[in-house]
């Protein structure tokens, strides 16, 4: 019996034995075999199609529709040749020909900021202007009329007569951080709404000579003629500037664009609206900015500060004993980095409101309360 058995005890050794010998194989050459495969990661459909950080449809969207092409006509007189103002000439061909008119057109943008039809642009897209026709997203135009302008800002403020209205919503602009993602929307070079993507390259940028109180933001988003006055926005749709200039030395984008934050455009908008012009805070003082040389002169180590370079007589200045030579370092505990600085913040206090001015004078630090009066119109 046993020896009818042990033929199956041999086949079933066998086997195991071969089996045995072909998982140590197999084992031995796992390392070979997966050194050759490459696993890849794929994005599902569901991924991208539900990603918000590639795109900013929904951002133009609900924007878009408030953000308006300005088209303005202005006519011009041509004069004679001065050739006919030689009495010589004109004794030969008689009088000069009579002064011709032309019509010279701009192109620009605007952002619709109330449903009742108040349009904020920038003053220069409408200065000097015979005709303003605003021209909406969905077709339809209108002639503007203004409400009101300061160039002081490069602001202005017309109104359309239409009725169902998108007004954009306003962003806070002292929020903004280097880096954020913007999007500038305008009518470049005229030929219709475009959109481009940027982000904040820096924020206060001043002394640019584009206006008189300046407090820009910089953008990298693409803004070029036709632009002015458009609007810059956030990711999330907000308005939180005006578009306004370029740095450029080709007359095109170079990554250099500049516009007015909401912070500052908001208060003169409402101005506008609510008294026809802007009434600004003034202390009546010719100031200076704080170069290094007269850092060193004063014993000073740092640039910030704004010198007092003269005090109108009987100005609120000269009322609250601030005198020429004085170096203001902080308005009401904000420290005064440029002097453009306290500038914005004077003229921004109201008309008849006490500011507190820290300063240093002969070395020591010290602090005066001045009453703002009425900064006079510029001319």
């Amino acid at each position: 019996m046993i020896r009818k058995l042990l033929p199956y005890f041999a086949q079933g050794i066998s086997v195991g034995v071969i089996g045995g010998l072909a998982i140590v194989l197999l084992l031995w050459l796992k390392p070979f075999q997966s050194s050759s495969v490459i696993e890849i990661k794929q994005a599902s459909n569901k991924t991208v199609a539900t990603s918000t950080a590639v795109s900013y449809a929904d951002a133009v969207e609900q924007t878009s529709a408030a953000v308006v092409n300005i088209h303005t006509t202005k006519t011009i007189r041509r004069s004679s040749h001065p050739f006919f103002d030689d009495p010589a000439i004109r004794r030969f061909f008689g009088h000069a020909p009579q002064p011709r008119e032309q019509q010279q057109t701009h192109l620009g943008s605007g952002v619709i900021v109330s449903e009742q039809g108040y349009v904020i642009t920038n003053n220069h897209v409408i200065d000097g202007a015979d005709e303003i026709m605003v021209a909406l997203n969905d077709g339809r135009s209108a002639v503007a009329r203004i409400i009101g302008t300061d160039p002081e800002t490069d602001i202005a403020v017309l109104h359309v007569q239409l009725d169902r209205l998108h007004s954009i919503v306003f962003g806070d602009s002292d929020k903004l951080r280097v880096g954020d993602v913007v999007l500038a929307i305008g009518n470049p070079f005229g030929v219709g709404q475009t959109v481009t993507q940027g982000i904040v390259s820096a924020t206060g940028r001043n002394q640019l000579g584009l206006s008189t109180f300046e407090n820009f933001i910089q953008t990298d988003a693409a803004i070029n003629p036709g632009n002015s006055g458009g609007a810059l926005i956030n990711a999330r749709g907000e308005l939180i500037g005006i578009n306004t200039a370029i740095y450029s030395r080709s007359g095109g984008s170079q990554g250099i664009g500049f516009a007015i934050p909401t912070s500052l455009a908001k208060n003169v908008l409402t101005q506008l609206i609510e008294q026809g012009q802007v009434t600004r805070s003034w202390l009546g003082i010719e100031a200076q900015p704080l170069s290094t040389e007269l850092a060193e002169s004063f014993g000073l180590t740092s640039t910030r500060g704004m010198i007092i370079a003269g005090v109108l007589r009987d100005g609120p200045a000269d009322k609250a004993g601030l005198q020429a030579g004085d170096i203001i370092t902080h308005v009401n505990d904000t420290q005064i980095i440029h002097a453009s600085d306290a500038l914005n913040l004077i003229s921004q206090a109201k008309p008849g409101s006490i500011i507190a001015i820290q300063l240093l004078r002969n070395g020591e630090t010290m602090t005066l309360e001045a009453t703002v009066g009425t900064r006079p119109a510029s001319d």
